[in-house]
């Protein structure tokens, strides 16, 4: 064994020493450490530990360990989808279950008659329809003028490329929409925010059907963004309240599909419109339809709002780990001292890997702020027998929550076999100044909490509205249809608003809003360039040829939706098995090699073969093949982003919108129109392909370095900081 051992050095070395799952012998010598090893998979770990934010230890197909959550800071303000961390098993397994009895309710549904979990399934599923048909009108608005672009500019006497400004600022109008009606949404409810903004996208489907010049047409298009913004930011948040963790997949699919069918079918109906009624007959059809909508929504959406923070109950004496179907929100706890005592020293539970936490003294120093509250696992306090019922007297620190609406690391870990990683079960780092001033008690409760920190639970006030619908017989259907309920909490409006734009600081957002702008704006783009290309162009097509190339995106689209998900769950399994069953989200970013594939020879074949004046079906294909490329990108993005920061997932799709709205939507409509009539689409798909790459290019990088970079802006705590 000796000279196995000692003969080892001298084989050959690797040329990628940073693809292997353990430390390199010349690293380890070099650096004299013991801790975590500089590679992984080729990401490089943090230097002080492993348990980073966002990283997940897959122990079972059922069971899987978030890390890190010791470091992961504490929210101070709501969001706008329900987040959480794992919750421990308790003793006696009083969670309720399906009638069948097979599955364990996620989250746990209250007693209350008016829990939103507690409505009939009629009346859930009607909500779905009901908002989901809105959002296919409103997601199929954006290129809606496509292929009317030259009307357009007939009747007002203006360039064909000037008429893309009724795209690209209405994308403006959808980006800003976004940052008012999220945290509006947050503080004031979803129903209000929904009646208000199909109330407003019919006004201004009116007046962009009686606009007497091209300037009232387009200040028509940016207030019709505005309020058609709440599609993008807020139904899946509502789809989280209303539905458990086993319903929500399929739910979310229908959701995804009517939004999906809806940017790409709605093109083709509005072109049908325009070649026999003209382009004024789109606005006032529309204007028909969302009305209809709005009476769906005005009946069968209610406010969607439940508090799920924990309402007092007796602690649990179980000793088990949090699993996967196991998440609560966490609260600080303050072990009574009375003064001139010395309070006992808590040992952390068995195979935690926490540091043993001491209970402040009377000399203690100043407890730990809002802004230096972190996430950890529990203490089992022996003498605990009850929650403290002032935690703010005692201690200034916010409830610390982190979680995601959905479950990456679920998928993850299918056919995952129960081998944790050796490093993932050492201590993670020392403990810091502030450690032994975290008191952190762990109450039972679903982790699917949609109140979080904020100042109002600092304060220790309770959630007026829940409280109130708790203590209420079961609303009758005419109570439920009362538009307005209330402030639901107390956060400032402008630290909510201000919040998705903070996160454009971190970044694993920052990568994340780049791609899914490139993969939605390209689309946009090509809608734009359509009317000239297919119309005024080689092809010679009216509106209603025009309109039906849009068959091409739309089943381009549903195929890259249903193979992206697909693909990367396979991959992300091998690369988690791999790695000693411990899932990184940088794994996600392995999809952009076909996303870059893709969309780089769609992009390029489309222009070059428009330019040549190939048969309509080329082009035509290769539309289709951007937009299966772009569906990958889309939805790698947005996965990568949340599983990245779980606790900040509301706020991160907000920010996705936002970059693709503004930096990609706006800008591009401002040129390409115009870059396309002078040099012709080969040239500007050839250079549009160019960036494509070069901006994903930048995927290598984030994958190497994206581990660190999260534990980076854990350290800075930019978000809490604001």
């Amino acid at each position: 064994m000796t000279e196995e051992a000692g003969a080892r050095p001298k084989q050959k070395k690797s040329w990628l020493p940073f693809l292997s799952t353990s430390p390199s012998r010349e690293d380890s010598a070099t650096e004299g450490r013991t801790g975590p090893p500089k590679w992984n998979m080729g990401i490089l770990n943090d230097r002080q530990t492993i348990e980073v934010p966002g990283s997940v230890l897959l122990l079972a197909t059922d069971h899987n360990e978030p890390l890190g959550l010791r470091n992961a800071p504490a929210r101070t303000s709501h969001s706008s989808i329900p987040v959480g961390i794992p919750l421990p098993e308790p003793e006696v397994d009083e969670r309720k279950k399906t009638s069948d009895g097979k599955i364990i309710l996620d989250p746990q549904p209250e007693d209350s008659a008016n829990d939103p979990l507690n409505w009939p399934a009629w009346r859930r599923d009607s909500a779905l329809l009901s908002l989901g048909m809105f959002c296919m009108i409103g997601g199929g608005m954006t290129p809606i003028l496509a292929a009317g672009f030259t009307e357009v500019a007939h009747d007002f006497g203006v360039a064909v490329h000037d008429v893309s400004l009724t795209t690209g600022l209405y994308m403006m109008g959808m980006g800003l929409g976004s940052v008012v009606f999220s945290p509006t949404a947050i503080l004031w409810g979803k129903r209000p925010v929904y009646l208000f903004g199909s109330i407003l996208f019919i006004a201004t489907s009116v007046w962009c059907a009686l606009s007497p010049n091209f300037t009232s047409l387009v200040l028509a298009r940016i207030l019709q963004g505005v309020a058609v913004s709440p599609v993008e930011c807020l139904p899946s948040a509502t789809i989280a309240e209303i539905f458990f963790l086993h319903e929500r997949a399929f739910r979310i699919g229908i959701y995804t599909l009517l939004l999906l069918g809806g940017k790409n079918l709605v093109p083709l109906v509005s072109a049908a419109i325009i070649n026999r009624l003209g382009w004024r007959w789109v606005f006032w059809i529309v204007t028909m339809i969302v009305g209809f909508c709005a009476i769906l929504l005005f009946l069968f959406v209610p406010e969607t709002f439940w508090d799920r923070m924990p309402q007092g109950k007796k602690k649990s004496r179980g000793n088990s780990r949090p699993g996967m179907f196991r998440r609560y929100s966490s609260k600080t706890n303050t072990a009574k001292v009375t003064p001139g005592t010395t309070a006992p020293t808590t040992e952390a539970p068995a195979g935690s890997g926490a540091p043993a936490v001491t209970p402040p003294t009377a000399s203690s120093p100043e407890p730990t702020t809002r802004k230096q509250a972190r996430v950890g696992f529990a203490p089992d306090l022996e003498g605990d027998e009850k929650m403290d019922e002032k935690p703010a007297e005692a201690s200034g620190s916010a409830p610390a929550v982190t979680g995601t609406p959905t479950e990456p690391s679920a998928s993850a870990s299918s056919d995952m076999p129960a081998k944790p990683d050796p490093v993932a079960e050492k201590p993670a780092t020392t403990p810091s100044r502030d450690a032994p001033e975290r008191r952190e008690y762990f109450p039972e409760h679903d982790s699917e909490s949609q109140s979080i920190a904020s100042s109002q639970r600092v304060m220790g006030e309770p959630q007026a509205y829940t409280s109130a619908m708790r203590a209420m017989p079961p609303k009758t259907f005419a109570q439920q249809l009362r538009p307005f309920h209330g402030r639901l909490n107390k956060d400032k409006w402008h630290k909510v608003a201000m919040r998705p734009l903070i996160l454009l600081s971190y970044p694993a957002v920052l990568w994340s809003s780049i791609v899914y702008s490139c993969s939605v704006g390209w689309l946009i783009v090509i809608s734009e360039s359509v009317a000239v290309i297919f119309m005024e162009g080689h092809y010679e097509f009216n509106a209603l040829q025009t309109g039906l190339v849009y068959i091409s995106p739309f089943i381009g689209g549903i195929l890259g939706t249903a193979v992206a998900g697909k693909v990367s769950d396979i991959i992300v399994k091998a690369m988690a098995r791999r790695n000693g069953g411990l899932y990184e989200p940088e794994f996600r970013l392995v999809m952009a090699i076909p996303v870059a594939i893709s969309t780089v020879i769609g992009l390029m074949g489309f222009g070059w073969s428009a330019q040549v004046g190939d048969h309509w079906i080329v082009p035509t294909a290769f539309f289709g093949i951007v937009s299966f490329g772009c569906s990958l990108g889309s939805t790698t993005s947005i996965t990568f982003c949340v599983d990245s920061y779980r606790q900040y997932a509301g706020e991160a799709l907000v920010t996705l919108n936002f970059s693709k709205n503004i930096f990609h939507g706006l800008v591009f409509s401002l040129f390409v129109t115009g870059w396309l009539s002078a040099d012709g689409p080969k040239i500007v798909y050839i250079w549009i392909g160019v960036i494509q790459l070069i901006l994903l290019l930048a995927t290598i990088p984030m994958y190497i370095y994206g581990k660190r970079a999260r534990m980076w802006t854990v350290r800075k705590n930019f978000m809490e900081r604001f």
